[in-house]
């Protein structure tokens, strides 16, 4: 750690003073004059034909400028757009059409079909009640195992079988590495079986979704104003949909309260506030409602998993087989196959050494929400199913879980590790942070501990997750370094900061690579006139990506810098350097800062004598990084009740180089508080009809503040070797490490093995069945 980094222990981020004086602006702050308001006609059918829509009584509704549906809708095209991808036997993902506003037929309870623009946010409300709709239903499919059953009813007529994907792998095999796997779960002492649930959820940010549109007829352009993870990723997906040149799109984003990811994704209620800010001439705005956003915000995980590992008879990992199953929703997202497929088998074999590994993924529609990324996407689901496999193969070899693992751990001295699965490890230290996490737990007292809560009548079970992660999904990223001529300098990035301290974190960087007082460092985001290449804020990729692109740029600059202070010291190129702000001729008192050099040259510019002044803009690359570490839950049960309490919770995680240790100590806990949720308490549940029946916090549970532990964390960095900072990411360790451990340690805690197939989430109710059951009543 720096001097810097220390220092930045002890200091406050630059964003808390003015969020927590309530000087944000978050989208219902930003209220553009003469704005209209917009209110959404959803379905209540989760799959119908629609016969008509009826919006005569609604069009003269007090207050109602425009009621749009479907056919208004010309000229807007499809608001899914995935990646390509190829599965088996050569054939392509299937396509889906998502239409902005819902024409011939739903797919979904809560698909949009009309959208009414009025005076007042309650006027809209009110007209939108009158729209009519006629429909005729259609028997829908809501789980994913239901959904590939021969007797299904089928969703796309081009996805037979509702299969939007059927993935071979990882890495191209002509059978001999499938057939690998086959002889050595065949001829294995021990083969571990499980089959695992990763229920859907609901992200629940605290701020809902919404967005402002204004069009400029003058100009012929509109400005959408949107909660998102990142301004050119909205653009980039809108354009196409609304055949718009660049220019003719500004997005912007200001403060964003909650992300996770669900706010990566072009949603339709975009493209209908555009027609309609252009149809009625005034800036349109639309604020989801609690209960709206739960019918139409992305939502996640979603799969169904099954793992079989082998062992030989030593307790040695030969092979890992795993068959997945993951759910995409109605329709198919952006980045919906992507995430169960290339973001879940790049996490295996973990931090185990098995030297063979195959991985099959089926994509799967079902008349549900859409599903997109979610804190972790992927890296959760495989990390839960390996280490639910490996406490199974530790049960049924008799071999203690703690030491199966240890026995496993790729050595250090194998690292750069080529994985079964086409990826390499280029850092780690698997062995030192398991010991490590061990020792924060107390492992070693933990049979005394357990030995006391059976005197009070409770059960005591401690659990183990390692986990590996990949880190910095869609390589490209970018910076600029602006000189506004006033002794400042402007950072501006396109990663949008939800919460992770961007405006500390990145000025700090490129003041400490400058060698300049932070405070002279402004950051900027969210507006793609910045146009700035990259994606959204996601993967745990900012610090790495955006860290990367900013000491990319300082160089960059510096280099430009260099050449200009050469000719204004009137001295050779080689002879200038540079330290602290200041450009210097080398063993002379001839001097000109930084500030000084980038005012001459933008003059200088500016008359057209020098190409260009310091202001720098750049793009990079940077590889992916691996994540890692290790998480041990201790749970306290109540057999009487079934209520389960997470007692304690150690992590140690190898993020690479430490950027902000007060950041990464948040990420920490709020990867954990989401991980617990899921655990303990989050389940998306539709009937079968269709309906969300948890489509409300009265129905949705959360954990509270009282359900979180104390957490004792520590780092083991190891840079990484991918990038010039070293840094992996952490944003989403916690949650891909905490499923694992909790119930791990749930099932360790219920008598008899009864916990092993509980599925989460670990109601009450579960709990004290499996209780009864380990108890023999």
């Amino acid at each position: 750690m720096t001097e810097t980094q220390r220092e930045a222990a002890h200091r406050p981020r630059v964003e808390d003073e003015r969020l927590l004086r309530g000087l944000g602006r978050f989208m219902d702050d930003a209220e553009p004059q003469d704005r209209a308001y917009a209110a959404f006609v959803r379905s209540p059918h989760a799959f119908a034909r629609i016969i008509s829509v009826n919006v005569a009584d609604a069009t003269p509704a007090p207050g109602v400028l425009v009621v749009l549906t479907a056919a208004d809708m010309a000229g807007v095209g499809n608001i899914s757009r995935h990646p390509p991808m190829t599965g088996r036997g050569g054939a392509k993902i299937v396509q889906t059409h998502r239409p902005a506003l819902a024409g011939d037929r739903v797919l979904h309870v809560g698909q949009p079909v009309a959208a009414v623009i009025a005076e007042t946010r309650d006027q809209a409300q009110d007209a939108a009640e009158l729209v009519l709709v006629e429909y005729e239903a259609l028997e829908p499919v809501t789980d994913v195992r239901d959904a590939v059953r021969r007797d299904a009813p089928q969703l796309w007529p081009e996805a037979p079988g509702n299969v939007a994907l059927d993935w071979p792998g990882p890495v191209a095999d002509d059978g001999t590495k499938a057939r690998e796997v086959d002889a050595a779960i065949a001829n294995a002492a021990h083969v571990a079986r499980v089959t695992e649930v990763n229920q859907r959820i609901a992200v629940a940010s605290m701020e809902p979704r919404g967005a402002s549109a204004s069009y400029d007829a003058a100009a012929d352009s509109y400005t959408l104003r949107v909660c998102s993870q990142g301004v050119g990723p909205v653009r980039d997906a809108l354009l196409p949909v609304m055949g718009l040149k660049r220019e003719q799109l500004r997005v912007l984003t200001d403060d964003v309260g909650g992300a996770f990811g669900m706010k990566t994704s072009l949603y339709p209620e975009y493209p209908v506030l555009l027609v309609a800010a252009r149809r009625v001439g005034r800036p349109v705005h639309w604020m989801a409602a609690r209960g709206e956003s739960f019918l139409s915000d992305n939502q996640a995980r979603d799969t169904v998993t099954e793992a079989e590992l082998a062992l030989d008879e030593e307790g040695r990992f030969l092979a890992l087989r795993i068959r997945h199953l993951a759910g995409v929703g109605s329709f198919l997202g952006a980045l919906g196959a992507h995430i169960q497929t290339n973001n879940f088998s790049r996490c295996f074999p973990g931090m185990y050494d098995i030297p063979r590994v195959a991985v099959e993924v089926r994509c799967v529609f079902t008349n549900t929400v859409p599903l997109g990324p979610y804190r972790g996407a992927g890296r959760p689901e495989a990390n839960y199913v390996l280490e639910r496999v490996v406490d199974e193969a530790a049960r049924i070899s008799g071999i203690d879980p703690v030491e199966l693992r240890r026995r496993n751990l790729i050595p250090s001295a194998a690292i750069p590790y080529a994985t079964a699965v086409g990826t390499v490890y280029d850092s780690g230290d698997f062995a030192p942070i398991f010991e490590k996490a061990l020792a924060l737990s107390d492992h070693a007292g933990f049979g005394a501990r357990r030995a006391e809560a059976r005197k009070r009548g409770k059960y005591r079970g401690l659990g183990i997750s390692c986990f590996l992660e990949h880190s910095g999904g869609a390589p490209t990223e970018g910076a600029a370094l602006i000189f506004p001529g006033d002794k400042t300098l402007v950072l501006g990035l396109g990663v949008q900061s939800t919460g992770q301290g961007h405006a500390t974190v990145f000025p700090r960087l490129a003041a400490e690579r400058l060698g300049i007082e932070p405070d002279r460092v402004r950051h900027q985001h969210g507006d793609t006139r910045l146009d700035i290449a990259g994606f959204a804020s996601v993967a745990s990729r900012s610090a790495m990506m955006a860290g990367s692109a900013v000491v990319h740029a300082v160089d960059q600059m510096l280099e430009k810098g260099r050449k200009i202070a050469a000719n204004l010291l009137e001295a050779a190129e080689a002879d200038i350097s540079y330290r602290d702000g200041v450009f210097e001729v080398v063993g002379t008192d001839r001097r000109m800062s930084l500030f000084d050099v980038a005012e001459t040259a933008a003059d200088v510019a500016s008359r057209g004598l020098i190409a260009e002044g310091l202001d720098t803009k750049v793009s990079l690359d940077t590889p992916q990084a691996f994540p890692n570490g290790c998480h041990v839950a201790e749970v306290e049960i109540d057999p009487e009740t079934g209520s389960v309490s997470l007692v304690s919770y150690a992590a140690v995680d190898d993020c690479g180089s430490v950027l902000d240790p007060v950041i990464v100590h948040g990420q920490i806990h709020g990867a954990l508080a989401q991980g617990l949720g899921q655990a303990l308490f989050e389940q998306a549940v539709y009937d079968r009809s269709g309906q969300l029946v948890t489509g409300s916090f009265m129905d949705y549970a959360m954990p509270r503040a009282e359900h979180m532990p104390d957490i004792k964390d520590d780092n083991h960095p190891v840079p990484a070797t991918t990038n010039p900072l070293g840094v992996k990411g952490v944003g989403e360790a916690a949650t891909i490490g905490s499923l694992a451990a909790i119930m791990n340690a749930i099932a360790d805690a219920v008598p008899n093995g009864a916990g092993t197939k509980l599925d989460m989430p670990a109601t009450p109710e579960k709990v004290w069945r499996a209780c009864r059951q380990g108890a023999g009543k």
